[in-house]
């Protein structure tokens, strides 16, 4: 039996895991040398260490923790020595991971001191709080396969490879450009003077793992890059995709891109302002100083073996009309600046983007994949508790929308997905989530094909609802609507006895009785249908959607007529079997 069968053998025997899009990102940068010298998931005492002080526990220098974790029911059964399995979403196993240690991380801890803050407004924090498992498991990787990506195949290259490609070119000096974002033409000068200044080759080295919520996905990233890259001098420029999963970590992570850089083969990087920051709190203070991460990878420079090529912000000073550093723009002049928020307005309303913003080519790859709202598909996602009036005004909407006739429409009403998509499943916490998870799947494909879906279950827990508007609004638009209708009178209308039965005994944990229901404090709309019928209800929710230029200028009118009144397939007082 060959080695690679004997693995493969070993990993039918052995605990298997399936990991998320940001382990995969890991695994891969692990296994291909872009996370050299790691040759695992961090163990331990190198997690401890790295934490700390910013080195593994042999005093190499490394920023970011890089780990594996788990569910509390995996972690049980593994000890030192044991194999884990580790496959991709489709189940193809990738490599086998020899375990050294389990434990379980102080997530306060390592947010405060990887991150400088415990604040969920960061999205590295958030990630730990909310999405992450509880148990970490260390240990050294063997490879089996890379992960296998169909897509841009001529723009992915290993570490081995782009080092190989630039000994064959001749390439001696080579500055990456790391970016998250659509080059536009303050990005172009800045790399092109960089490339300058450092009298070296350019590798615009994007990033195609998860970034920072709400930036554009990597597909209409990666065509930008693409079609930016003719404008640079013939010989002096190279597009490469990087698979990292950013944690937007600041000083650290510009550290930790200089390491990944230089296993690429790269020998300067470009070091912005407020480099792989996530911007401001929620009281408008910036995470971290802004040119905090050109100071750490500065004191770090000898050791790096990287050099850092320092810029400003770059700004456009209308009367001269080019880019100069924000410091040296003289006193009086006006400049011009385009925030991100701007551009994703413009790009949602279909505004036309300025000419000294982006190249026409950029302009026009960013129109074609993200049509304004009113072409966008989008969820209109309802929680609340049983009875308190979800399925009645979803049934409205529906028939509002489908009278548009703009969209497709689909009506995804906890009830009936619990008979037809969820069956099997019983009342727990674990079923409950994975039931509202598999109603969010369903949402997010509707939504990313064009569609509109209207969801209406119970949804009581909030990571699992924020966990829904993550996924859909990868896709499209996302509104969350909370049903407000008091604990009360969802039991004035409980014709069936289910609250009745429920505070008897006889009915196990039933919402809002002896299983809590978690009230949004992220809501997009409230209704509290005590007052308001079905068709105010539902009108409310169209104003709002019209507000954020999902409905376009069409005109809608609501009618109290009779056939309304027959499309609503659950009556305003009628109780859901949902708990």
């Amino acid at each position: 039996m060959t080695h690679a069968a004997e693995l493969k053998a070993l990993a039918g025997r052995c605990p298997s895991w399936d990991l998320s899009e940001r382990q995969l990102c890991d695994l891969e940068l692990l296994l291909n040398g872009g996370f050299a010298p790691l040759s695992g998931f961090l163990g331990r005492r190198d997690y401890d260490s790295v934490v700390e002080r910013m080195r593994l526990s042999d005093g190499t220098l490394w920023p970011i923790p890089v780990t594996l974790d788990v569910s509390a029911e995996v972690a049980a059964g593994l000890g030192a020595g044991a194999s884990l399995a580790l496959r991709g979403a489709d189940g193809v196993l990738l490599a086998v991971l020899t375990v050294e240690s389990v434990w379980q991380p102080d997530l306060a801890r390592e947010a405060r001191l990887v991150y400088g803050t415990e604040s969920g407004s960061h999205p590295g924090v958030a990630y730990l709080s909310e999405r992450s498992h509880r148990w970490y498991v260390g240990g050294k990787l063997t490879r089996i396969a890379l992960p296998l990506h169909h897509d841009f195949p001529d723009l992915r290259r290993t570490p081995a490879e782009l080092r190989s490609e630039f000994q064959r070119d001749g390439w001696h000096r080579i500055v990456a450009f790391q970016t998250r974002n659509p080059l536009h033409r303050a990005h172009y000068e800045l790399t092109l003077r960089a490339a300058a200044l450092s009298d070296a080759k350019l590798l615009i080295h994007p990033v195609t793992g998860p970034t920072k919520p709400g930036d554009l996905d990597h597909y209409t990233r990666a065509s930008c890059y693409r079609a930016i890259l003719a404008r640079y001098p013939s010989g002096s420029a190279k597009l490469a995709l990087l698979p990292l999963a950013m944690r937007m970590a600041g000083p650290r992570e510009a550290l930790w891109h200089a390491i990944i850089r230089k296993n690429h083969g790269c020998t300067h990087l470009i070091v912005g302002r407020d480099h792989a920051g996530p911007g401001a709190d929620d009281d408008g203070r910036p995470f971290y100083p802004p040119y905090a991460a050109q100071e750490l990878v500065r004191q770090h420079e000898a050791e790096l073996s990287v050099r850092l090529v320092p810029f400003a912000e770059l700004v456009y000073v209308e009367s001269r009309r080019a880019f100069l550093a924000a410091d040296e723009v003289p006193r009086g002049e006006r400049t011009l600046s385009l925030s991100g928020t701007e551009l994703r307005r413009r790009l949602a309303e279909g505004d036309a983007l300025p000419e000294w913003f982006t190249f026409p080519e950029v302009a026009d790859q960013l129109r074609r994949r993200h049509p304004p709202r009113e072409r966008q598909g989008f969820t209109v996602f309802f929680t609340g508790l049983s009875g308190a009036g979800k399925s009645t005004i979803a049934n409205v909407l529906l028939a509002n929308l489908l009278e548009l006739g703009d969209r497709p429409v689909t009506l995804l009403d906890g009830d009936l997905l619990r008979k037809h998509l969820s069956s099997e499943l019983g009342f727990s916490k674990e079923h409950r989530d994975l039931h509202i998870r598999r109603i969010g799947f369903v949402a997010s494909e509707i939504t990313r094909h064009g569609g509109v879906a209207i969801c209406a279950p119970i949804a009581p827990y909030d990571a699992t609802r924020k966990e829904v508007r993550r996924m859909v609004e990868q896709a499209g638009g996302f509104l969350l609507v909370h049903v407000s209708t008091p604990l009360a009178v969802c039991e004035e209308r409980d014709r069936k006895g289910l609250y009745a039965r429920a505070r008897a005994g006889l009915i196990d944990r039933f919402t809002g009785i002896s299983d809590p229901y978690q009230e949004p404090g992220d809501a997009d709309l409230v209704i509290e249908t005590t007052e308001l019928s079905p068709q105010q209800a539902a009108q409310a929710i169209l104003d709002e959607l019209s507000r954020r230029g999902y409905l376009g200028d069409t005109p809608l009118f609501l009618k109290n007529s009779k056939e309304r009144e027959a499309l609503l397939i659950f009556p305003h007082n009628a109780v859901s079997e949902e708990r």
